[in-house]
């Protein structure tokens, strides 16, 4: 272990002293701190720093910035885009702790927690906040990068909306308050370009008096594939805006832990969720419970804290490829497009394609504007093809083929938590998903807030 700060390491300087810890390739837990998600994806930092608070961020960041070091910044390690090879990294994950004001409705989150830990700390004051499919990843990023729940996301919008504040190191060692009335810019910036201008130390959200949901999962026999997509892009055009859906195509590995029904089986997976009562979810979801025999179906009334059920996403890291696109529209045509590229008879070997309905509140500009990309978007659709490395050419391929053939009906504006690392490497790409006059503004800030661009381990915004 070194210590940032110990006159005998030739890298340190009294000025730079934290009290978190601080690793160099070789320690111990370097490899620990250093794994990510996607087991295809290393991170080799010269430095991880471990802070125990916001001054620790701070003496990291300066410390970088006297030597122009690149940071990066990982808590679960979803959405880490290049291997920050000659940079410091701040490991969040120590930082942990939820406050809620249950008289203003909010809570103030701290920059490692997961969102099992926020909705475990809300629920018992009957609120909840606006989390995604999977409970065990981290809040700051998430919501940062838009933030698309399958509970919450027609009725409320993005996660981003829904910020009251927010607490950022910027790239001159300062601790801002950034918010509506106090760095305006910065606060607009942040909630939908993630951590291009500093490190997140605390989050304060909104909550919202909810705690059960009609929600869940049916999974259907894969040879059901054409009629009950085309019968579910009917449906959700009928749904009001309590009620969200996904359906994605799924390829399962042949593994204990799954049922035995989905064990090495090609199934469709419906999710819903519907936030009114038990009575009238049911209701809406007959007409999709009706096209085919379920192989299991597990849509019932169920607390808040359970809606990791509704997706049912994988907890344990992985070797990946993945692709993401959005839709404008999903016409009938589009829907055979991808059929035929990832359906039954397409020999695709994707693990999983999904697509997720979106419009209503996600379609409205939040009440403090953000820079979140996608209000346009009616459909987004994300593909994942897992496997070990000599695998990378035909599955990439096969992500690249069910974007390509949905080019006709997609819109360049992304979902930034979407985005994988091997999309929007230029600044032209960047640029295109956010549209020119966002991002003209987005550079204004960072021109600001980050000047050298030390916070370049990401879906960097700089100039053309």
């Amino acid at each position: 272990m070194t210590v940032i700060g110990d006159p005998e390491d030739e890298r340190a300087t009294p000025a730079a002293g934290i009290t978190g810890t601080v690793l160099v390739p070789g320690d111990d837990e370097y490899a620990a701190q250093t794994a990510l998600f996607n087991l295809h994806l290393p991170l080799t930092p010269d430095i991880v720093v471990i802070p125990a608070d916001a001054a620790d961020v701070q003496a990291a960041v300066r410390y970088a910035a006297d030597r122009k070091m690149p940071i990066a910044v990982k808590n679960s390690g979803h959405q880490v885009v290049l291997p920050a090879e000659g940079g410091l990294l701040i490991n969040t994950h120590l930082m942990r702790g939820v406050a809620v004001d249950p008289e203003r409705r909010t809570a103030r989150v701290e920059a490692g927690t997961r969102w099992h830990e926020v909705l475990e700390a809300t629920e018992p004051h009957g609120l909840a906040p606006i989390p995604g499919s999977a409970p065990h990843i981290g809040v700051v990023g998430y919501t940062l990068g838009g933030g698309l729940s399958p509970v919450f996301g027609r009725s409320k919008g993005y996660a981003a909306d829904h910020v009251v504040s927010l607490d950022v190191v910027t790239a001159d060692g300062e601790l801002r308050k950034a918010a509506a009335d106090s760095e305006p810019d910065l606060f607009w910036a942040v909630r939908g370009c993630k951590g291009n201008f500093g490190v997140v130390t605390a989050i304060e959200i909104e909550l919202f008096p909810v705690t059960r949901v009609y929600g869940g999962g049916v999974y259907f026999p894969g040879e059901h594939t054409a009629e009950i997509l085309h019968a579910w892009r009917s449906w959700v055009a009928t749904l009001p805006e309590e009620a969200t859906s996904s359906v994605a195509v799924l390829r399962l590995p042949d593994l204990p832990q799954l049922p035995e029904p989905l064990r090495g089986a090609f199934v469709l997976h419906l999710r819903f969720a519907h936030l009114g009562s038990a009575q009238d979810g049911e209701r809406l979801l007959a007409p999709m419970r009706a096209i085919a025999p379920a192989l299991i179906d597990a849509v019932a009334d169920m607390p808040i804290t359970g809606i990791g059920a509704i997706h049912s996403d994988p907890v344990d890291p992985a070797p990946y490829w993945d692709r993401v696109t959005t839709l404008r529209d999903l016409p009938a045509e589009a829907l055979d497009a991808l059929i035929a590229a990832v359906g039954p008879d397409s020999g695709c070997g994707l693990t999983s394609v999904e697509i997720r309905h979106l419009g209503g509140a996600l379609s409205r500009e939040a009440a403090v504007p953000n820079a979140v990309p996608s209000r346009e978007a009616r459909f987004t659709v994300f593909g994942i093809g897992i496997g070990p490395a000599q695998f990378e050419a035909g599955l990439t391929a096969q992500l690249e083929n069910f974007v390509d053939v949905l080019k006709p009906w997609s819109t360049p504006h992304l979902i930034p938590n979407f985005l994988s690392p091997w999309e929007a490497t230029t600044p032209e790409a960047v640029r295109e998903i956010y549209g020119a006059a966002k991002y003209e503004r987005l550079l204004e800030v960072k021109a600001t807030y980050d000047p050298e661009n030390l916070f370049r381990v990401n879906h960097n915004v700089r100039a053309l």
